[in-house]
């Protein structure tokens, strides 16, 4: 595995960035310049990374190109497809989004994400930015979520074979899809259901924990690397099995201590 996170730690320069995530441990990278900034800048993170050899795990997209709004929608696609055409340029592993929902929050969960017109719209996107795109070396993926598809491997393969794209793959966020008592307590299981149905699929994975809250009703909170009680190892071992250089990317912390804190645990245990 090559270990990475979502943060560019604070840096002033391209070279002072690498090698701040080389002293941190890590050997993959999430890319930390937009597609909207300058071909300079662009370029000298790029040549940076490859200097210090870091592998580059994921280019970010993070926009809900399915928004209501056909102005924001469209604006959207565009940067969905500029930056799945950087990450061609970069030759990232991937660049990552999520589908979309289909209500206010960009992200939110809402009855309609799961609806068969989501469905349809859904693929239609993913079909559109890929052939606009026209990339050669990476690939289009889409990252699980609780509330939106896909929410299951099985959903996920089904929207594979819907989209029929050679440049179209798989984001691994088990965390994401732990949205149940059921695969919360057969975490282990739930980890061989997903690599087996997905395999080598799976270009990028993110690492984060889950921990159940002793609260009525069900409750699940993410969390840090080891302050809840999913089997990390594990599952890092399974991605592994996958594939000898996946990334496993740490995200979804507060402050650049934070991701000291936690990659020091993840050197540690992993």
């Amino acid at each position: 595995m090559r270990l990475g996170t979502s943060s560019p730690l604070k840096h002033s320069s391209p070279e002072e960035w690498a090698e701040n995530q080389l002293q941190l441990g890590c050997t993959t990278v999430v890319f930390p310049v937009q597609s909207n900034e300058s071909e300079e800048k662009i370029i000298a993170y790029k040549e940076a990374a490859e200097k210090a050899r870091l592998t580059i795990a994921e280019v970010g997209i993070w926009r809900n190109a399915l928004a209501a709004d056909s102005a924001e929608r469209k604006a959207n696609m565009d940067y969905c497809v500029n930056q799945l055409r950087m990450a061609d340029f970069l030759n990232a592993r991937c660049a990552v989004n999520v589908a979309g929902a289909f209500g206010p929050r960009w992200d939110g969960g809402y009855k309609e994400n799961f609806s068969k017109e989501a469905w349809k719209k859904t693929v239609s996107m993913v079909q559109e930015i890929i052939d606009r795109a026209n990339v050669k070396k990476t690939y289009f993926t889409l990252e699980p979520m609780p509330w939106m598809i896909p929410a299951s491997p099985q959903e996920y393969i089904r929207l594979l074979e819907d989209v029929d794209r050679d440049r179209f793959a798989v984001h691994m966020d088990i965390i994401n899809m732990i949205n149940s008592a059921e695969r919360y307590f057969n975490a282990k299981e739930f980890i061989n259901e997903c690599a087996e149905v997905l395999g080598n699929r799976i270009r990028s994975c993110h690492i984060k924990d889950v921990h159940l809250n002793e609260k009525y009703t069900f409750q699940l909170v993410e969390c840090g690397p080891g302050d809840g009680e999913f089997p990390l190892q594990y599952y890092v071992q399974k991605m592994n099995e996958i594939d000898s250089q996946m990334p496993v990317i740490l995200e979804h912390l507060d402050s650049d201590e934070q991701y000291i804190k936690y990659m020091n645990y993840l050197k540690k245990t992993l």
